[in-house]
């Protein structure tokens, strides 16, 4: 039986719902009674925080829709009357709904008063982020959810200058202007005024990000590169910038290439996912290439895979540890400033001070890493890079392809390979081998259990090694974040936490030898008996 209180509710939003065919929807379970349905869709409004909105596409409060996009559109609306900010720019991705999304929030902004741009086609998350320092605007919103599976949408808020002493420079949010924002969408008018007043993104605003990106290159080559977009919407720009830099044309991975919101080749289109690139490497070993790149679906991601006694995929530790040792190889050390989140390797670090250039480590995600005053390079274990921060404030998958490209051309030029180079950096400053436990639940409580029954009894020992301490990172000053890390001997390292992004907890291993296979075998009996803890 439905209650009165929820009949009232769901007939409410009926009343305000832009779209006819999630009203059509809610409409038709009101009639046939369907209580669990209602519910599910009714079970609170869909948070707003740091990284915007994200959640699974559906009718209701508790989904992603045009009518919870449009009540986000007027709260960020008011909040820009409430800091006196006037413009902003609207990117999106080729996911169901995005299109509809980003043009409710076009013709909400241009009604509440706003300059309002908004980028003429589906393009990656990265030319939202350098449209917003191009064209100076104070907000910028991207429609994405980035890595998650078909079934979610999202939508991602950057802002372009200085906000109560903090310099956000084209960067995302941080608390408490997400908590802010959240307070205002909850007081949403629920039939703003709209216009069409926007008016387009020039192309000449995507031309220079190419142009930005291809400066990046020093040297190219005609290496044979695999590249997949994962199905998103990355690989328009990513072969744009490979031709304008001299690289030959990538072989792309057909099943792949083109914008398809169904994902049907990869259920989770995220590069970290065992199976997500198999059919790139599949090309790999048919076209005996050089290398695979592979973007997420919005391309602000970045994973790429060698031939190291047969293909694999490098961890994004790895990853970050080559592109910050080539960096400090080839441009030096002066006003360099590297900076990692704390769930990344500690190697970043330690190459850093060999060179004696800053660094910071930073809580996880980038909306931390573009916070560090002077950031040159700064990375994150989850495929994300940022190599320039004064064009895009962000993790950018298109230039660290570019870049890593570079990378693998001038090493066999030299007679050399990335793997070659990573053993190099090992032999100097010790192998850093990290792993990653992620354990996918469909009841969120269940994260928060795992978490809290993990922090009250860490293993005393793993793999033989006594835990040394502890740190609750929910105690961490100024920012505290869920989590704990704990330190065993012989340098192991451990944390545990919660996903930002999906509803997973995510474990993640460091160990550190100065032998690569003593290193590599301790890490993967650490990481059975981790997962036979966690799983109990």
């Amino acid at each position: 039986m439905i209650s009165e209180d929820l009949k009232r509710q769901v007939t409410d939003w009926i009343k305000n719902d832009p779209d006819p065919k999630t009203a059509a929807q809610l409409q038709q379970w009101l009639t046939e009674g369907n209580e669990s349905k209602l519910k599910q869709s009714f079970n609170g409004f869909l948070q707003f925080g740091t990284a915007g909105l994200r959640g699974p596409i559906g009718a209701g409060p508790s989904c992603m829709n045009r009518a919870v996009v449009s009540r986000t559109a007027f709260g960020i609306a008011q909040f820009m009357k409430e800091h006196n900010l006037s413009s902003v720019v609207i990117g999106r991705d080729a996911r169901y709904g995005s299109a509809d999304f980003a043009k409710d929030s076009a013709e909400i902004f241009a009604g509440a008063g706003f300059k309002t741009f908004l980028l003429p086609r589906e393009l990656p998350t990265p030319v939202l982020a350098f449209a917003v320092k191009s064209l100076k605007a104070d907000v910028g919103v991207m429609v994405t959810a980035s890595h998650n599976p078909a079934t979610d949408n999202g939508y991602k808020v950057y802002l372009g200058g200085e906000l109560s002493g903090v310099s956000f420079a084209g960067s995302q949010l941080l608390s408490p202007v997400d908590n802010e924002i959240s307070n205002l969408i909850a007081k949403a008018d629920l039939n703003p005024k709209r216009s069409e007043s926007y008016q387009d993104v020039a192309e000449s605003v995507i031309d220079n990000y190419i142009k930005s990106v291809v400066n990046l290159c020093s040297t190219s080559n005609q290496l044979k590169i695999v590249y997949t977009p994962l199905h998103g919407v990355g690989a328009e720009v990513f072969l744009k910038i490979f031709k304008a830099a001299g690289f030959a044309k990538p072989i792309i991975v057909s099943e792949q290439a083109e914008p398809n919101p169904d994902f049907p080749t990869t259920p989770f289109p995220n590069p970290e996912e065992a199976g997500a690139i198999d059919l790139a490497i599949e090309y790999a070993k048919r076209e005996n290439a050089d290398l695979v790149i592979a973007n997420d679906p919005d391309a602000d991601r970045c994973a790429i895979a060698v031939n190291d006694d047969g293909w694999r995929m490098l961890r994004g530790d790895e990853v970050g540890a080559l592109i910050g040792k080539y960096l400090l190889d080839n441009g030096g050390a002066n006003n360099q400033v590297f900076a990692n989140s704390l769930v990344s390797s500690s190697l970043l670090s330690k190459i850093a001070k060999g060179s004696g250039i800053k660094f910071a480590e930073t809580l996880t995600g980038f909306k931390w890493i573009s916070k560090v005053a002077g950031l040159t390079f700064g990375y994150e274990e989850a495929l994300g890079y940022c190599i320039d921060p004064k064009n895009v404030n962000d993790k950018d998958g298109i230039s660290a392809a570019l870049l890593l490209a570079q990378i693998a051309g001038e090493l066999k030029s030299a007679k050399s390979s990335i793997p070659d180079y990573l053993d190099q950096i090992g032999q100097r400053y010790g192998f850093h081998i990290t792993d990653q436990i992620s354990i996918r639940v469909s009841d969120l409580s269940v994260i928060d259990q795992l978490l809290n029954q993990f922090s009250a009894n860490p293993p005393a020992k793993i793999a033989g090694l006594a835990l040394i301490s502890t740190e609750d990172l929910s105690k961490l000053q100024p920012f505290p974040t869920a989590g704990v890390r704990c330190f065993y001997e012989d340098g192991v390292r451990i944390i545990v936490r919660p996903s930002g992004t999906e509803p997973k907890l995510k474990c993640y291993i460091e160990v550190v030898d100065k032998v690569k296979a003593t290193a590599q075998a301790r890490c993967a009996q650490i990481k059975a008996e981790l997962t036979a803890t966690l799983q109990r």
